[in-house]
């Protein structure tokens, strides 16, 4: 990984697991850090507290992305802290796998709100400040499920991230 000193990354669903790995590297590169999270604070000032045990800036934004007002926030959070944004990766995502026959609305619609709209709405944010910051990266994290869907898990197929290859 190149050295990312004096870049400001936001790695949303950063909380835990794949997202905190990111986080970490990015930091450990020399990156600054907005750890997003939706509901895991404990986790996220765990994480940010790692990054700054070890030399590196790292802040923790709490921002449900499903909503545009709070992806904003995230965006305006960052700038605040660090001045900058650099890179977006977004990891934030939820599943459930349900049979056809139990899906229901709120299945759908908290999936598709965090999966689909979610992203769109980070990555509005990160294109607009990356116009001002003369360009920028967003990675998307997909799921194995974009090309090898599972049983039950139609609707969360349909919400996954697919990279060309």
């Amino acid at each position: 990984m190149p050295d990312l000193k004096g870049k400001v990354a936001i790695v949303t669903g950063a909380s835990k697991g794949i997202g905190a790995a990111i986080a970490e590297k990015l930091a450990a590169n020399g990156a600054a850090v907005a750890v997003n999270y939706a509901k895991s604070a404990k986790e996220a000032d765990a994480l940010v507290g790692r990054i700054r045990n070890g030399g590196g800036r790292a802040i923790a934004v709490q921002a449900d992305l499903s909503k545009p007002a709070e992806a904003e926030k995230l965006f305006k959070r960052t700038l605040q802290e660090f001045g900058r944004v650099d890179v977006l990766v977004n990891n934030a995502g939820t599943y459930e796998f349900l049979p056809l026959d139990g899906i229901q609305e709120d299945h759908f619609d908290r999936l598709f709100n965090l999966n689909v709209k979610g992203l769109l709405f980070a990555s509005k944010q990160a294109a607009a400040v990356f116009g001002n910051n003369g360009g920028g990266s967003i990675i998307n994290i997909s799921s194995v499920v974009s090309t090898s869907p599972k049983p039950n898990g139609s609707v969360y197929s349909a919400t996954t991230r697919s990279c060309p290859a």
